[in-house]
């Protein structure tokens, strides 16, 4: 049994958050920097460039990569063999939040309640998800997503005679219907199966996958390129724009579902797909 404190656990949300929201993952600098090059749309290309403007400021400069420094989103893996001293480990992790956006001088965009509407003024609570796994460390992944992006996604249930089929036009549709609200070029993380809950969750965790590693399962990469392929055909474009980059890469991840069900989640993030992981 390993014992951490979550004093440790505050130290690294806060860094984290800071650090997500300067610095843009390499994997997705990468794929912005290489559609420029390939970008058939003159205009295309001067977005994209300033793109790469904007990211080279931020990181120079150390100020948001994007004004909407979302809502947290944290993941953690969490050994079987750990054991936590200190404060409660959900406030603990809240605790990070709040200065980690405090300390940086990130936005603070979250309300307490939906309908109210007040500011918490310190961009807390975050989004939580707990995973148990063997060992005796913690993976600990801090995703800022922003809402522009966010409010363009959505849970589709499919029927299972729907098939790959329903899959592809589901998520292509999704796209089309975000056109230039989402801010392309977009990432888009998939989920399929699962429950209503489970496949957004999914969606959710895909959009943390590097772009470079493609699913384990030959049928869902196949899946994954062709959907990238064709949201690329519609013409949306840099910015909504028009031109052949409207997404820089597509992330499924699947799960077991029931026999009478094909759950399908399509979360979409802009350009700024930030995303840090740690291990402790």
């Amino acid at each position: 049994m390993r014992s951490i404190h979550t004093d440790l656990i505050t130290k690294n949300i806060k860094e984290m958050c800071i650090e997500a929201n300067l610095v843009l993952c390499e994997d997705v600098k990468s794929r912005i920097l290489g559609a420029k090059k390939s970008e058939r749309s003159e205009i295309g290309k001067q977005i994209l460039g300033q793109l790469e403007e904007n990211m080279k400021i931020a990181k120079e400069d150390s100020i948001p990569i994007c004004q909407d420094t979302g809502m947290t989103v944290v993941f953690l893996e969490i050994g079987q063999e750990v054991h936590f001293e200190g404060a409660l480990l959900e406030d603990a992790i809240n605790e990070g939040i709040r200065q980690g956006y405090s300390e940086g001088y990130l936005r603070k965009s979250v309300v307490k309640d939906p309908l109210l509407r007040e500011n918490t003024k310190d961009n807390t609570p975050g989004i939580i998800h707990y995973n148990i796994v063997p060992g005796d460390g913690v993976k600990i992944t801090v995703a800022p997503k922003g809402f522009g992006s966010e409010n363009m996604s959505r849970v589709v249930m499919l029927k299972p005679a729907d098939g790959a089929e329903g899959v592809v036009k589901t998520v292509v549709e999704t796209v089309q219907m975000a056109g230039p609200n989402a801010c392309p070029p977009m990432v888009v993380g998939v989920g399929i199966g699962g429950t209503f809950e489970k496949c957004a969750i999914l969606a959710k965790k895909a959009l943390t996958r590097n772009l470079d590693e493609p699913s384990k399962l030959p049928h869902i990469a196949q899946l994954e390129q062709q959907i990238l392929d064709l949201i690329n055909a519609t013409g949306i474009g840099p910015g909504g724009l028009g031109g052949s980059t409207t997404a820089l890469g597509v992330n499924i991840e699947t799960y077991p579902t029931h026999i009478a069900g094909l759950p399908v989640a399509v979360n979409i993030c802009c350009h700024v797909n930030r995303h840090v992981t740690r291990m402790i």
